[in-house]
């Protein structure tokens, strides 16, 4: 299979992700899932997406659409359209599907696919996290797991700025 034909497949729409969803679970897959607007990659996010890919065995990942990342992040961002960024996310070997959603948040996406384990970073609290309720009720789990110190898009962007 060539690398572009498995890239394309990687990246879903909400209606392809539900068989997919269907048939991990279906040979007991355990599933992760995982969202953010990862507008400009960088080391950070590598390690956030690998430490969220190593809690099971398949990494769905939500990617805010451009849309949803201008209403959050304002009306310069994302510096990478949704495209590019869709690319580069399924580029990784250790993402299994990556799907966009143009909500605020990803509540949606996360009642379909009902993932075994439900991701997020930083200084959030189980509590705080949309989507944790729905996916403990349904006998998941929710992680939180620490940024690595120093990288984020915005400062980035601020460097480029300046230089």
């Amino acid at each position: 299979m060539n690398s572009k034909h498995a890239l394309s497949q990687k990246i879903v729409s909400r209606e392809e992700l539900k068989p997919l969803v269907n048939h991990w679970k279906g040979t007991g897959k355990k599933i992760v899932f995982t969202n953010g607007c990862f507008d400009l990659l960088h080391a950070g996010h590598v390690a956030y997406l690998t430490e969220a890919a190593s809690l099971g065995d398949v990494l769905i990942l939500g990617l805010n659409s451009d849309d949803s990342v201008q209403r959050l992040k304002g009306p310069e961002r994302p510096v990478n359209d949704e495209i590019t960024r869709s690319a580069l996310l399924g580029a990784m070997y250790f993402i299994d599907a990556v799907v966009l959603f143009n909500e605020d948040t990803p509540l949606e996406l996360i009642k379909t696919i009902l993932p075994d384990v439900l991701v997020k970073g930083g200084d959030y609290t189980t509590d705080s996290i949309v989507g944790a309720k729905e996916t403990i009720a349904n006998g998941g789990k929710v992680e939180v797991l620490s940024f690595l110190p120093g990288y984020s898009s915005t400062a980035i962007i601020e460097k480029i700025k300046k230089s």
